[in-house]
């Protein structure tokens, strides 16, 4: 018998019980002349991947309908069609429509319920309108300098997946708040080393593309360990703005700190001494 990654198997193949993986499945449907049907109509334009009504997003309705049904029989504690289902107090009720977007596409599912409305779906839960990476996506988009607007146009040109304005801003203002969090959260008492220093990067503003200096401070705790304290985005680097992220620091917790690292910048060691009297600038 041998063991890997993928399969367990005897000598006659796969031993009973073991799961195929799957790089065995598509092997099995390279072997049955599927994959070469499915591509063949995929060239010849009789179907597409993804986008509305695509392959891939019914492979993924397919799945979620079936696993969405799966839960509410757990739920209910019978399967759909037992006789033992019209003795329980609860049964199902019917589906509701429900449209869920995803990287490849904008997918409609039945949402199966019951006549207590006690189930709550976790595969697609309630309120929930982006399934995958999708949310990802436009995090990620957003962060590389894309507008709303040139968000909707890219899901729509890519994967067909039309979201609004609104469900857009939801998702970015919901990371926003989190970075809000991040950047107030309180920090230790000391750090024996702290870093400070300014980057240009470039930053979309009202359209346009900006050289702008990322202010950052890097500090290493009493275990030696790198965190970063924050970063502060501005026009460009002076010592008055790092007064004020001086400032922001010692008012988050930090009350001393050994030496501190940081570039010439005029009134720059003057400000750091300012607030940490007895560091080494």
């Amino acid at each position: 018998m041998t063991t890997n990654d993928e399969t367990v198997s005897g000598p006659f193949g796969p031993l009973e019980g073991a799961r195929p993986s799957a790089r065995e499945a598509i092997q099995d449907m390279l072997d049955a002349g599927l994959l070469d049907d499915l591509m063949g109509r995929i060239d010849d334009g009789d179907l597409q991947l993804t986008g509305d009504g695509g392959f891939i997003p019914e492979m993924i309705k397919a799945v979620l309908e079936r696993g969405l049904g799966a839960e509410l029989t757990s739920h209910l504690g019978y399967r759909k069609g037992d006789p033992a289902g019209r003795v329980l107090p609860n049964s199902r009720n019917g589906t509701t429509p429900k449209t869920v977007h995803s990287e490849v596409g904008s997918i409609p599912l039945d949402i199966p319920r019951d006549r207590h409305s006690t189930f709550e779906p976790r595969l697609v839960p309630k309120g929930e309108r982006q399934v995958g990476g999708l949310a990802d996506m436009i995090i990620s988009l957003y962060a590389g300098g894309m507008t709303i607007r040139d968000i909707q146009a890219h899901l729509a040109r890519t994967i067909g997946t039309e979201l609004s304005h609104e469900t857009i801003s939801k998702i970015t203002d919901a990371v926003l708040d989190e970075v809000k969090a991040w950047q107030s959260r309180p920090l230790d008492p000391v750090y024996p080393v702290i870093y400070l220093d300014a980057l240009v990067v470039k930053v979309r503003d009202s359209h346009q593309v900006r050289n702008k200096a990322a202010h950052i401070a890097v500090g290493i705790d009493l275990d030696g360990v790198k965190h970063v304290l924050g970063i502060w985005v501005q026009t460009s680097e002076g010592a008055k703005f790092w007064a004020g992220v001086l400032a922001e620091l010692r008012n988050r917790g930090i009350t001393d700190t050994l030496i501190v690292c940081c570039d010439g910048l005029t009134g720059f060691p003057e400000a750091i001494e300012a607030t940490w009297p007895r560091a080494i600038v």
